[in-house]
């Protein structure tokens, strides 16, 4: 297949006719001599085309993983610390990060996160920074920013870190024992891949500048020195010492004896006024030596319960009155319909006997006299008299009796 004819054209300029015309008696040739129509060449150049993208396509997908597998197993290789890298480090040092304590080796560290890192070098902070030392890197964006970041791990000045479970704690180092964890502290592992993502914690393998602490070792080996070297002091400084010593000693003293005081005090007080009168109440308090002896006296601090507390005994107390009086009013019309029912048959029975003394008076004495006693029942009981027995009549009682009742 013969090339086709190349032309100058720059991009976005049309071909002209000429052009056109010629291009396309070279595709009708080509066909001819492939043996293929018009049309059948041009679906077989469309073929061809997509077949190249396709491959180009794949070969770019393939480069792309590569790289990127790449990178995730390629790791960190640590160096002595650069000077940009101690930098950043001291800025970040001196910045809020937040950080929190963990423990690693039994050792306690201090661990913060990713993102707080991204902010501080994202801020204007930095910017006035670099102004003051040009040794800090530039940022710019977040790109920036994560190179920035990952000096720290190249130079072994801070490690990702994560935290650790359980069982990982007690197989680590062939101790199979279940380690003591401290309340509060993540006991935590350095990670293989020392990614920068905003979740992710480091941990600072990096002090800071070590002169504070070789100043204070120096100090307190001076220090000591001099102690030793007491036998050796002059006469004069000996006995200032001395003064100065038995000073101190009467102030402990002293202090034993007021706290002595101050509790007899306080007992006495508990009974004759109470709640009780404490010399110096802030004197075991957590605050300054000065606040320690201010006020010079208080009472006792009674603790009150809360106005919710005092409404919800109220609310209770309510509600078990309320139920209580239920409890009564339920037992009263209880003992009340049985105390009505008792009556009934108690009047009846009565009545009944009455009628059959009538009935043997009848016998005796005559018909008037049985109608006399007759009638009188009937008004007393308020029974009624039928020849097939005795029909109880219902009558309303007096105020006596429903006031008794």
């Amino acid at each position: 297949m013969s090339a086709p004819p190349q032309f100058n054209l720059q991009p976005g300029q049309a071909p002209t006719p000429e052009q056109i015309a010629q291009i396309q008696a070279h595709m009708r040739s080509e066909a001819e001599r492939l043996g293929l129509s018009m049309e059948q060449y041009v679906e077989q150049l469309k073929a061809q085309a997509a077949a190249q993208h396709r491959a180009q396509m794949e070969a770019q997908a393939q480069q792309a993983q590569q790289q990127h597998e790449q990178q995730q197993q390629e790791p960190v290789q640590p160096g002595a610390p650069k000077p940009e890298a101690l930098a950043v480090a001291n800025w970040l040092r001196g910045q809020d990060l937040k950080p929190r304590t963990c423990i690693f080796q039994e050792k306690r560290k201090d661990m913060f996160r990713v993102k707080r890192a991204m902010r501080a070098l994202q801020s204007p902070a930095y910017e006035k920074a670099r102004k003051k030392n040009p040794i800090l890197p530039p940022v710019t964006d977040r790109v920036t920013a994560e190179n920035v970041f990952k000096l720290l791990p190249l130079s072994l000045l801070a490690l990702r870190v994560s935290k650790m479970d359980d069982e990982e704690e007690g197989h680590e180092g062939h101790n199979h024992g279940k380690k003591k964890r401290a309340k509060g502290l993540w006991t935590v592992r350095i990670e293989q891949q020392q990614d920068a993502e905003d979740e992710m914690h480091y941990m600072w393998l990096y002090e800071g500048p070590q002169w504070k602490q070789k100043a204070y070792a120096l100090g307190a080996l001076l220090l000591v020195f001099v102690v030793v070297m007491f036998p050796l002091w002059p006469l004069k400084l000996r006995i200032g010492v001395w003064y100065l010593s038995m000073g101190m000693l009467g102030l402990v003293a002293a202090f034993f004896v007021m706290a002595i005081f101050r509790l007899i005090l306080f007992c006495i007080t508990l009974f004759t006024h109470p709640p009780g009168l404490w010399l110096f109440p802030n004197l075991f308090e957590d605050v300054g030596f000065v606040e320690s002896f201010i006020p010079l006296w208080g009472w006792q601090v009674v603790s009150r319960p809360d106005k919710a507390d005092k409404a919800l005994k109220k609310q209770k107390k309510a509600e078990k009155a309320a139920k209580r009086a239920a409890k009564t009013a339920n037992g009263d019309a209880h003992s009340h319909s049985h105390g009505d029912h008792d009556h009934a048959h108690h009047d009846h029975d009565h009545h009944g006997h009455d009628h059959s003394h009538d009935g043997n008076d009848h016998s005796h004495d005559g018909h008037d006299h049985t109608h006399h006693n007759h009638s009188h029942d009937t008004m007393t009981t308020g029974m009624d008299s039928q020849p097939g027995g005795v029909v109880q009549r219902h009558m309303q009682p007096s105020i006596e009796e429903a006031e008794d009742d």
